[in-house]
């Protein structure tokens, strides 16, 4: 049975293009098919026996996804890996990388533990979401790190209803909110001063953003509640987005309601790390003091 892979690149960097033929010649040798996207062909340069493929069906039966480049890149990777449940690697050639599982330099390794199929693979949560506006659905999507909802005009404040699980929570005039994973809460829900949740963790964050309130903290909720953020009918438009990849104007009255996603995203893992070690890595945390580490 024939073996297969697709590759998802960064090809706005050299140094990434140079990497995916790399990666692609590794793989072929080793019996794989290798897909790419037909869009990214040109620019990489690949070997002979390179499948290029398109369309949401690109990662059809393949064993494994592989996203080589920042977590712009894996986001995109995951809209293909995650209907047809394919396993997700992350391989980090950008700058902070915090979804990637390998780092460049151990990019060879890598490529080995895939061909020998010696990796996990973790499913993290994800959430859907829709938006519906005057009895009519306007949007429908789904988020791997977060669904946000900001204003569409920079000089007007954006009035937000919350309700959840179905009761009223705050009204917010704000510059918008964000509703996150615990994937996602090292992201925008954390610039804008949510918790860092550990992936681990079964949750939904809720986090206003620069809230003219009295509360405006970030909230914890349990993974079975719903949000629903309504647009204020006398405010001013706003902008749903997902992942920060996929966008909708919302109309002052509009309503989007997010829970979580049917379909997790499947993570592969390769040497398993504690995440606090990641954290340390990925932030350049101080664990050692001014005065030394007195352990």
């Amino acid at each position: 049975m024939t073996r297969s892979a697709l590759l998802v690149t960064h090809t706005g960097r050299r140094q990434s293009t140079q990497h995916a033929r790399s990666v692609a010649l590794d793989l072929v040798a080793a019996g794989f098919e290798v897909r790419v996207i037909a869009e990214e062909v040109a620019d990489l340069d690949l070997p002979p026996g390179v499948t290029p493929v398109s369309g949401p069906a690109a990662a059809e039966g393949v064993e494994i996804v592989l996203a080589l480049g920042g977590d712009g890149t894996f986001l995109r990777a995951a809209e293909l890996a995650r209907p047809v449940k394919a396993p997700l690697l992350g391989i980090n050639l950008g700058k902070v990388g915090f979804l990637a599982e390998a780092e460049i330099e151990h990019i060879d390794q890598a490529v080995k533990d895939v061909v020998d199929g010696t990796y996990k693979v973790d499913e993290r949560l994800t959430l859907d979401v829709r938006a519906e506006y005057d009895g009519r659905l306007i949007a429908e999507s789904w988020a791997l790190n977060e669904v946000s909802v900001e204003k569409g005009q920079r000089a007007q404040m954006l009035e937000l209803l919350v309700d959840v699980d179905g009761r009223p929570l705050a009204r917010y005039g704000c510059d918008g909110v964000v509703c996150a994973t615990p994937t996602g809460s090292t992201a925008y829900a954390f610039s804008g001063g949510g918790p860092v949740v550990w992936p681990e963790v079964e949750a939904l964050l809720l986090v206003p953003i620069s809230a003219h309130a009295l509360f405006s903290k970030p909230l914890v909720t349990a993974p079975t509640s719903s949000f629903a953020l309504t647009v204020d009918p006398y405010t001013s438009f706003a902008v749903l987005c997902c992942d920060g990849r996929r966008t909708w104007d919302l109309p002052p009255g509009a309503k989007v309601t997010v829970e979580r996603g049917q379909l997790p995203v499947r993570l592969v893992r390769l040497a398993p790390r504690p995440f606090t070690d990641v954290l340390v890595a990925k932030f350049a945390l101080p664990v050692e003091g001014w005065r030394g580490n007195r352990r």
